[in-house]
């Protein structure tokens, strides 16, 4: 098989660069390791910056996303039993997020490749990139017992920090930056109302908390665990009364709890390797760079990657213009570590460090009040948390 633009991945960044490639006339394939139920089932992030929501509606998948999503144009922060709002539209130039699940997003995604017959291939096994520095890169996947090849012009790594794509550049050319966070976020998805109709974020001493929401009759929330924590360890009525402990008393006492339908430990990490291109392959998402969830970074980042990638291959196709793939892996990044700066400084600020030193801690609660004192601290924070431009 031939395609001009082979895509390793099937979560939503692959799906979005196949999806507005085709509506260009740019034939692709995409290579998933799970079957599609499996990638429907993860829970992520729900949090999208304006620059993300116009990009699906350029996909023509952005219809259900504005009729269901809710559109927050603030968060609060609970800090000493009180309540501080950050109003995003008003410091941002009158700008706001979108709240809506990945999970809805990617199958939104699914929906639009299957009405435009798109490729996608599910539990491809040994997904391998082969030639990367060629002009003739390929592309081999095992399906039922057998080897399938497919050539390209073009291979897209969006295959996730597991994944075979960054690992195919050679170790003497990549180079990776990590940092691991001493705990990880308990999250329970519930089938109840959201405690708040935006986000709450939680400085507590006995750690932080974060409730979210997915609508406004599915709610997420999260608590700050060690590391050596394991899901089996907390039951609904440990968490809820962890979570409550963390609340303030007028948010603890609105707080509706029910069974879970999800619930999972995610350790947080911030991760980045360079360069995201090598030959004739360019990496996208987690394939290349992971952020704590913190700001809300993960998603979005992935989404200025495909961003850049995508205008990068409509100007090689359309025009001849090699600049965009060019510089792709450059102009990507000067985004990413933007969004590491800031999805680090919010974990810093909002998390509770047992090994830190007592003169790290005022300077964390300092940090605080200068953010809650500070408007120019705050249009700082409106200005990274709604998306910076592309």
């Amino acid at each position: 098989m031939k395609v001009q633009v082979c895509i390793i991945g099937g979560g939503p960044s692959g799906l979005l660069l196949s999806q507005l490639l085709h509506l260009k006339g740019i034939d692709t394939i995409v290579l998933e390791k799970y079957s599609r139920d499996h990638v429907l089932a993860r829970i992520r992030a729900g949090v999208l910056e304006h620059g993300f929501a116009k990009l699906m509606r350029e996909a023509q998948c952005g219809e259900r996303m504005d009729r269901e999503g809710e559109i927050h144009q603030g968060f609060e922060i609970a800090h000493d039993g009180a309540l501080s709002k950050i109003d995003l539209h008003k410091h941002s130039g009158g700008n706001s997020v979108l709240v809506y699940g990945q999970t809805e997003l990617t199958r939104d995604l699914y929906e639009a490749r299957d009405r435009l017959g798109g490729k996608v291939v599910h539990n491809a096994e040994d997904v391998t990139p082969h030639d990367l520095t060629s002009d003739r890169p390929y592309v081999t996947y095992r399906s039922n017992g057998e080897t399938i090849r497919i050539d390209c012009d073009y291979i897209v790594g969006a295959d996730g920090f597991h994944g075979v794509s960054r690992r195919s550049i050679p170790k003497d050319v990549l180079r990776e930056y990590e940092k691991v966070y001493p705990f990880g976020w308990l999250g329970v998805l519930s089938r109840t109302k959201p405690v708040s109709p935006e986000l709450i974020y939680v400085k507590h001493e006995r750690g932080f908390a974060l409730c979210s929401l997915r609508s406004q009759v599915l709610s997420r929330y999260y608590i700050q665990v060690p590391l050596t924590d394991k899901v089996e360890d907390w039951s609904d009525d440990a968490f809820w009364a962890e979570l409550k402990r963390r609340l303030p008393e007028q948010v603890a006492g609105r707080l509706i709890t029910g069974p879970s339908i999800e619930k999972s430990i995610a350790p947080l990490r911030s991760f980045v390797a360079e360069p995201m291109s090598y030959g004739r392959l360019f990496l996208a998402g987690d394939a290349a760079h992971i952020v704590p969830p913190t700001g809300a970074r993960g998603l979005n980042s992935a989404a200025s990657d495909i961003y850049y990638l995508y205008h990068a291959l409509l100007a090689h196709y359309q025009s001849g213009d090699d600049s965009g793939l060019k510089g792709y892996s450059a102009k990507a990044l000067a985004r990413i570590w933007k969004a590491q700066r800031f999805s680090w400084w919010m974990t810093m600020l909002l998390h509770r460090f047992l090994d830190r030193l007592e003169y790290e801690d005022r300077l964390q609660q300092t940090e605080l009040d200068y953010l809650l004192s500070s408007e120019t601290a705050q249009r700082l924070l409106a200005e990274n948390y709604v998306g910076l431009p592309f």
